[in-house]
């Protein structure tokens, strides 16, 4: 959770949405739990353990953590959906979830930062601190 609160712009909004979609609908609370409520202290542990090294590439009980992620996100969407509130142009919250959306399909910000890193960096990390100024 400590990565949240710094990132590029579109990021800062993105969190409080997703779990405002998770936490404040009950039929998404609910389907939340359904998820995860199988998983074993032990799988969560694992988890924990592989996702700093392996990103969204990590996995539990045989379903990779991406796979998983697109699912909690579909029901953030869902509970924000229910919620139907919308700004003065007919947006609902759901807007705000389309960072996450990106980095389901095209990748993390990390993944983006080490593949530049591997690449135009040429391997110096002096960059970063020009380019991930927030």
């Amino acid at each position: 959770m400590r990565g949240a609160d710094a990132g590029p712009r579109p990021f800062l909004p993105a969190l409080p949405a997703f779990f405002t979609g998770l936490l404040y609908a009950p039929s998404s609370l609910d389907a939340a739990f359904d998820l995860v409520k199988n998983w074993s202290a032990e799988a969560r542990e694992n988890l924990r353990n592989d996702v700093p090294r392996l990103g969204l590439a990590a996995a539990i009980h045989g379903r990779g953590l991406r796979e998983v992620a697109a699912e909690v996100l579909r029901i953030a969407r869902m509970g924000l959906a229910k919620r139907n509130r919308r700004n003065a142009r007919g947006f609902d919250e759901t807007m705000f979830l389309a960072p996450l959306d990106a980095v389901l399909a095209e990748g993390s910000e990390a993944e983006r930062l080490i593949a530049k890193f591997k690449t135009q960096w040429a391997g110096s990390i002096a960059p970063c601190f020009e380019e991930c100024v927030y």
